[in-house]
């Protein structure tokens, strides 16, 4: 976006305005809930067991989707964004860190759980700690080629935050896509949803649910699955047939996903580790004594 501070090709002002406001409240929606459980962990005794180690990855991971989207929505409210091409290019590598993060984190969760109610083996510290490592340096790893020239961060259509470019559709994007999907959405996905369903067979022979087996894998599909579909178009068509507010909407939605999985995984249901927050620490332990 100019210096000036005008909208964009294909939005108005109201729309600008529309966007950063949105991005703010998700910002700091996923911030402090993730926030919180971070806290909780590092607080809570109780907490500080392997299988919670890799909730909190994904709270981390979160927490740094939810700082790329707060520099976005204070750049989209300025109408501008105001670090230069440097800060394009880390602000790109921050978020597509975390959002990778994210996503192996997620799965990483599915199999931990798979790990605690389908096996007899407890899941061990340094399983959990070289699992975590593994995560990010990995996503890292991979948020990193494009600052090396495999792929190239570029601003998305609003101007006012950055993501892999995939305007131009050309080899080196679509090779550098089809291999990052495969290893970081794809695996992921399959190990989410085989963990998952591994599970809902083991409960389903005992007749006893512990964990609810089908909305983490959905989440994780329905949350990212626009940006796969968005960049799988940009490799085999035209992507400028798009109008530059329906390009937006992925983004808008992977940025949700920072609220969505501090109440999946952080909230007292059939779907998320039990007890991450203080509060509902102190309650699950008062129905511990009554039973």
């Amino acid at each position: 976006m100019e210096a000036s501070g005008a909208p964009p090709a294909g939005f108005g002002e109201l729309e600008v305005l529309a966007v950063g406001t949105v991005l703010l409240v998700e910002a700091l929606s996923g911030l402090s809930l993730n926030g919180l459980t971070i806290f909780s962990f590092c607080k809570t005794p109780e907490l500080r067991t392997p299988i919670h180690l890799l909730v909190l990855s994904l709270a981390l991971a979160d927490s740094g989707i939810s700082l790329n989207t707060l520099v976005a929505a204070i750049s989209s409210l300025l109408r501008r964004w105001p670090y230069g091409s440097e800060g394009c290019q880390a602000h790109g590598f921050q978020g597509f860190t975390a959002a990778l993060a994210s996503i192996s984190s997620s799965a990483a969760v599915a199999w931990g759980r798979y790990h605690h109610h389908c096996t007899r083996v407890q899941l061990a510290w340094s399983t959990a700690i070289a699992l975590v490592l593994f995560v990010w340096l990995s996503s890292a790893f991979w948020a990193a080629l494009p600052l090396l020239g495999w792929g190239h961060y570029d601003y998305e259509p609003l101007g006012t935050c950055c993501t892999l470019d995939y305007s131009k559709g050309d080899r080196n994007f679509t090779s550098f896509l089809f291999t990052m999907a495969f290893f970081n959405f794809l695996i992921p996905l399959f190990i989410t949803l085989t963990s998952y369903r591994l599970m809902e067979q083991k409960f389903a022979r005992s007749g006893h649910l512990q964990v609810n087996t089908t909305l983490p894998a959905r989440m994780l599909l329905l949350g990212w699955g626009p940006y796969a579909l968005l960049y799988l178009y940009a490799a085999i068509a035209d992507v400028s047939a798009i109008s530059p507010k329906l390009q937006m909407v992925p983004a808008l939605v992977a940025k949700a996903m920072p609220t969505i999985n501090a109440i999946n995984y952080a909230l007292p249901s059939e779907t998320v580790c039990r007890g991450m927050w203080p509060c509902l620490s102190a309650r699950r332990s008062k129905q511990d004594r009554a039973q």
